[in-house]
């Protein structure tokens, strides 16, 4: 069952960040190939401009990247749909593993579809934040300041892994917690140009790759800060 989110009156918005405003990034998504209803609705119904500082919060509902301070964004709404996509389209995964919380968006998304959510992030702050978010939204999201790229070993193995940062080659680490039919979403590539990629965990355990589209992501560091 599908949780129903806790909206305050904030979280409903006026004006740029209005239900009204909201439907039409929901068509410029559909015009752009997003076509999973669960994906769609999930975003019209999250309030993305809870997650983006008050002062960008009129720019929420455009198709763009947001700063969100320690050199971090929040996605691209097409982003998000298109990562979200990906990982329902073989199945709903009932337990995923997200790399890279940042303002708690995606992680926000994929909760609002009714998945167990494991996030992890380096930046202490900005989870600090996120978990706010989402106890403000009465979502359920299991978080970790952490190192994202050794991912949760001790919660795994996942239906499902998405990584919010790039990295120049997929993470071993990550791709060991991935559970058998599970699939696992990142961008690749350097500064020089970034690749979303799939990979699927076969009946034989092979990992099966299939490249996307190309996308433009802040890199995936080591190390935990604060």
């Amino acid at each position: 069952m599908t949780p129903r989110l806790r909206l305050q009156p904030e979280a409903l918005g006026v004006g740029m960040t209005s239900q009204r405003v909201r439907d039409r990034l929901i068509e410029r998504l559909r015009d752009d190939g997003i076509v999973d209803e669960r994906v769609l609705n999930a975003i019209r119904t999250v309030p993305r401009h809870l997650f983006v500082d008050e002062a960008l919060a009129t720019r929420a509902y455009e198709n763009t990247a947001l700063p969100i301070g320690h050199g971090q964004t929040i996605s691209q709404p097409w982003v998000v749909a298109r990562m979200t996509e990906v990982l329902l389209e073989t199945a709903m995964p009932q337990k995923v593993l997200e790399i890279g919380t940042g303002s708690g968006y995606q992680a926000a998304i994929l909760a609002a579809l009714g998945v167990e959510v494991h996030t992890v992030e380096r930046i202490g702050e900005l989870l600090r934040i996120a978990r706010k978010r989402f106890r403000s939204l009465g979502l359920n999201v299991r978080s970790k300041h952490d190192d994202g790229r050794i991912g949760w070993t001790e919660n795994g193995p996942f239906d499902g892994i998405i990584v919010t940062a790039a990295a120049p080659a997929l993470v071993d680490a990550l791709t060991a917690q991935l559970a058998p039919g599970g699939v696992l979403v990142a961008p690749v590539g350097g500064s020089g140009g970034q690749t979303l990629v799939r990979l699927r965990r076969l009946a034989d355990d092979t990992i099966e790759r299939t490249d996307l589209a190309p996308v433009s992501f802040v890199p995936l560091l080591s190390g935990v800060l604060g």
